[in-house]
């Protein structure tokens, strides 16, 4: 049993905030009652949450792992996207994309992303060398989340794959890593980058991988280059050919959406469709900002995402969530911190299907995060649930906790050090 004490205030869901303990029992919560029996057999820990916010575990729906090992590029910032796709490309070639360097660059994504509060991402990886170890790759990133603690969603992307190529090796990456994901902490989707990069005959094929073992589909839509390509190359939009590909349904979610209508906001509503919005690449790149709010008051449910780190340089999910509160009003109406916070929890667990995620109500997932509001960056601070986005960015929680386990305890990861994950890291990059 893990019972968190003491916390100033306790965010359960979109609607409950209590005081008082928060009670986990096998991975579960139970209650908010320190008086619940400790079942027989099991050991009993408790985590200081004096001065602090509890939260859930945040969810980061929208990340590229891979990107990790190169942020920051030269040619990278201030360019159209058309232009930084192929400067991402080149160094991905020139690095050589292999399970020891995916491997190397999750462990430092997801440790970064444990760091700042996440306790669930969504690695949506587009890169596949011909010839490359496919299942090798996907092996090496789920087996640094679970060192790590963290739950991974595993999204066998494409970006120009053949549409053959990319079903076939989604069919055993699927085969080898389903048995592992009993246990919750790792969960396998599928999606193309988007219909800039791949055609109908992908769509499909990694439709009928999805259909075959009951996996979420995921693409990005409606982003810049999107756009501009569908135009360009189909005289459409980009959901007009999601549409007729069959891809505008509920176990689908669509990344970005920067460029969206009423009408067609109208239309994603009505097909069920989960979206995800990833303000700390599109804002900073100028590749738009989308029009969450009128996404949320049409019935679509919106996630947050950092994206990969070509395009946004950190992982930090809550930093991103401030961003997306701040630019909000530049199209349509301002989202309170609230909201925001609701997105990057229950809103990202809905469009990965994960209705234990991102609340704490009894019988919830044990995920969650216990933010220090003592010092004085939040003095002053009327609503310290609020603060959390408007005081101290950069924030970084005190405890973290994913399925009952801490994975993060006064601010370091618990069994592994920072310091020396990134140490390896240097090293594996250092020998390419």
């Amino acid at each position: 049993m893990l019972t968190i004490t003491g916390a100033t205030r306790v965010l359960v869901d979109r609607t409950t905030e209590t005081t008082g303990d928060v009670v986990a029992v096998d991975g579960r919560i139970t209650d908010n009652r320190s008086d619940t029996p400790t079942p027989p057999g099991t050991g009993s820990e408790t985590l200081d949450a004096e001065g602090a916010v509890v939260t859930p575990g945040l969810v980061n729906a929208h990340h590229h792992l891979l990107q990790t090992a190169f942020r920051t590029l030269p040619g990278t910032r201030g360019v159209p996207m058309g232009e930084w796709l192929g400067v991402m490309a080149a160094a991905y070639r020139a690095a050589g994309v292999d399970p020891e360097l995916t491997g190397a660059a999750a462990s430092v994504g997801v440790a970064e992303a444990l760091l700042s509060g996440v306790t669930t991402l969504a690695d949506h990886h587009l890169t596949w060398p011909t010839g490359c170890d496919d299942v090798g790759l996907a092996k090496a990133t789920a087996a640094s989340a679970r060192e790590l603690g963290a739950r991974l969603v595993f999204v066998r992307g494409s970006a120009g794959d053949d549409p053959q190529v990319a079903g076939e090796s989604a069919t055993r990456i699927a085969e080898a890593l389903l048995p592992q994901t009993h246990d919750g902490l790792l969960q396998l989707a599928v999606g193309p980058a988007g219909v800039h990069s791949d055609r109908r005959e992908t769509f499909d094929a990694l439709a009928e991988v999805a259909a075959r073992f009951g996996l979420r589909r995921r693409t990005q839509a409606n982003e810049q280059v999107d756009v501009e390509i569908a135009a360009a190359r189909y005289g459409r939009r980009p959901l007009d050919l999601l549409e007729e590909w069959g891809w505008l349904a509920d176990d689908v979610t669509l990344a970005h959406l920067c460029d969206v209508t009423p009408a067609e906001i109208s239309r994603l509503a009505d097909r069920g469709v989960t979206a995800t919005h990833a303000p700390g690449c599109d804002v900073p790149m100028g590749w738009g900002v989308a029009p969450v709010a009128a996404l949320l008051d049409s019935g679509v449910p919106v996630g947050l995402g950092t994206s990969g780190g070509g395009s946004n340089d950190a992982g930090h999910l809550l930093a991103d969530a401030r961003l997306a509160m701040q630019v909000s009003a530049l199209v349509g109406r301002p989202l309170s911190a609230r909201e925001v916070l609701m997105s990057a929890t229950e809103g990202s667990a809905a469009g990965l299907g994960r209705p234990e995620l991102g609340h704490l109500r009894p019988g919830a997932a044990a995920d969650l995060c216990v933010w220090d509001v003592s010092g004085v960056a939040d003095a002053g601070v009327a609503d310290p649930v609020a603060g959390l986005l408007w005081a101290n960015p950069g924030r970084r929680p005190r405890h973290v906790v994913v399925a009952g386990r801490v994975v993060v305890r006064d601010y370091e990861l618990v069994g592994l050090d920072e310091r020396e994950l990134a140490r390896g890291f240097s090293l594996t990059m250092n020998r390419r």
